[in-house]
């Protein structure tokens, strides 16, 4: 061995190293004062180190990020409770089987409500697939969850690409979808910086039919362009009818809740197809040899 130092040798021992030290043989030893600040979990979750908990959770997914050489994303938002198409006809098929009337109509309405489930699955894979080989790939993320959030990811997986997953900590528990890449798991506390880590890569965003914590996140990052805090990016609305029927936008429009042109930060599109055209559009993708965003 060297004789000699290193000029960038450390200064000080990490952090590490002083965890993995055995304690000395002290009758404080188990004192909840005397255990290292930062392995502390009892004081870490005390109410006045939220500031430094909400620090964490916006580091530690940007920087497993930055590490995996992630700097684009395609964001893919949309309801839980939609259904895979094979288990949406299974379920139709078990309540016309037990002759239930109510559980049929429900399931009917699933049944039409999965063809979202393909469409994500669709605009992910063609995404995924199409990207891989440029100079700034775009990996799926979507909340990490069922439904139109399993579709996203799974149709990036079948590409035989790496995607991400958003899970947040819910009063019952929201599960990682099975197709996620495992080291882009992440999970949240805070419904806040959950919702940053969403924008932060993004390149553009697509809205699947949805509840609250759809147009909650829908409206937030059309807040955010509209009001010029982040910056311009498509925004595409997966499904006219659904859209229309729900918002009536133009009556925004007309009672002066928003400017006219605001009902313009967002495009309503119908299939995958149509999705990716949009983004080849935007960003020149199909002319763009090396894909740079």
């Amino acid at each position: 061995m060297s004789p000699h130092k290193h000029l960038r040798e450390r200064n000080f021992p990490s952090a590490l190293e002083e965890l993995r030290r055995p304690p000395p043989a002290s009758d404080l030893a188990g004192e909840p004062s005397y255990r290292l600040a930062f392995a502390d979990e009892d004081f870490l979750v005390r109410d006045e180190l939220r500031p430094v908990r909400m620090q964490l959770e916006l580091l530690k997914p940007e920087l497993l990020q930055q590490e995996a050489g992630i700097e684009a994303t395609l964001v893919i938002f949309g309801s839980a409770r939609i259904p895979e198409p094979a288990r949406a006809r299974e379920e139709l098929a078990d309540a016309q089987a037990r002759g239930d009337t109510v559980a049929e109509r429900r399931a009917t309405q699933q049944l039409g409500m999965s063809a979202y489930y393909e469409e994500a699955r669709r605009l992910a894979e063609i995404v995924t697939r199409e990207t891989q080989a440029c100079g700034t790939p775009i990996y799926v993320v979507t909340g990490g969850g069922p439904g139109i959030m399993e579709a996203g990811n799974r149709g990036a997986y079948e590409a035989g690409g790496k995607s991400i997953g958003l899970n947040i900590v819910l009063p019952h528990e929201q599960y990682p979808n099975p197709y996620i890449t495992p080291e882009l798991c992440f999970r949240f506390h805070y419904f806040a910086m959950r919702k940053l880590h969403f924008l932060m890569r993004s390149v553009a965003l697509v809205a699947f039919p949805g509840g609250y914590g759809t147009l909650d996140e829908l409206f937030e990052a059309l807040c955010l362009i509209q009001t010029g805090k982040c910056r311009a990016r498509p925004i595409l609305m997966f499904g006219r009818e659904f859209w229309s029927r729900l918002i009536n936008f133009d009556y925004l429009v007309e009672s002066g809740m928003i400017s006219p042109g605001d009902e313009k930060l967002f495009r309503f599109v119908d299939s995958a197809e149509e999705a990716w055209q949009l983004l080849e559009h935007e960003y020149d993708l199909k002319n763009n040899a090396h894909c740079t965003l």
